[in-house]
């Protein structure tokens, strides 16, 4: 205790102070300080636990499990009508019913195609658009209005332009879908390319890195985090623009068979369809989320 201070009040010690030496315990061993964030090693463990395969696996198939079962129980129990809500049965049959008729395998083939295709293209694009964007002042001043106004334009409004451009036929629902993938990507890669560490493009510069070369060998590794990000985001969105592109005349395609469900009164099917666009999104969204982990396990 010091004087002026209370009687039965702990001296606190503060390290590094002046006239104090280090803070040792009992033993003379040097005291660690506290960190107010350090949950020891309950925190720890629960980090593994959470970061585990078998966790990620079980806990993400664990909500889709719980909706399943709820639909089950309201299906069965006949709390909604079978013609608004179907039962899981009479949606796998639905399912099971298109593909001995050959015609599922179909409709999932051409809807992947066009998104793959339009999907490759509208990222392609919006890299080289981006790189314009995020390198150039002049390409920031002069494009960078005009792309937030057209982004902000619907994806049906686009349908009937296309079709006057265009006419009926794949051309158009692949635009439409690259158009939906465009933004995602230059978006995000203009963004992170604005913000790239300049000390990196000087270093770059000392070495006789300019331009392609620079923006290929320094820019670009420095931020494929984002590339990647934005290109997941750009697969989401290809997705939802699937369905406006098949309402473009269509006769095949999960799109198609959503529009045509409607009008024939098949809620089955029309559940069928969403459920397949679900997992066909999440499975190509986990294809490119490992090559993500490839690509930046390699050059990161």
């Amino acid at each position: 205790m010091t004087d002026g201070a209370p009687a039965g009040a702990d001296l606190v010690v503060v390290p590094g102070s002046p006239g104090t030496g280090p803070v040792t315990d009992a033993d003379g061993r040097p005291l660690r300080a506290l960190n107010p964030f350090d949950t020891g090693p309950s925190r720890a463990a629960a980090s593994s636990f959470w970061s585990r395969r078998a966790t990620r696996v079980v806990g993400g198939a664990l909500l889709p499990l719980l909706l399943l079962a709820a639909w089950q129980y309201v299906t069965g129990a006949g709390l909604v009508p079978a013609y608004q809500l179907p039962s899981p049965a009479a949606v796998w049959q639905a399912g099971v019913d298109l593909h001995q008729r050959g015609e599922l395998a179909t409709h999932i083939a051409i809807s992947v195609q066009r998104v793959l295709i339009g999907f490759a293209i509208g990222g392609a694009i919006a890299l080289v658009v981006a790189a314009v964007v995020g390198l150039s002042r002049a390409g920031d001043v002069l494009l960078a209005p005009t792309l937030a106004a057209v982004r902000a334009v619907p994806s049906l409004a686009w349908v009937p332009l296309l079709i006057l451009w265009m006419q009926i036929g794949e051309d158009s629902k692949i635009t439409l879908i690259a158009i939906g993938a465009f933004f995602p990507v230059y978006s995000t890669v203009a963004a992170a390319l604005r913000h790239v560490d300049p000390h990196l493009v000087e270093a770059g510069r000392a070495f006789g890195l300019r331009g392609a070369t620079l923006f290929r060998s320094v820019q670009l590794p420095a931020v494929l985090p984002s590339v990647m990000s934005g290109l997941r985001l750009a697969l989401a969105q290809a997705w939802l623009f699937l369905v406006a592109a098949e309402l473009i005349a269509s006769s095949m395609g999960l799109g198609f068979l959503l529009v045509d469900s409607q009008n024939n009164g098949r809620v089955d099917r029309i559940l069928l369809a969403i459920v397949l666009l679900a997992l066909i999104g999440k499975l190509t969204d986990s294809i490119l989320g490992l090559a993500e982990k490839q690509l930046l396990r390699r050059f990161a």
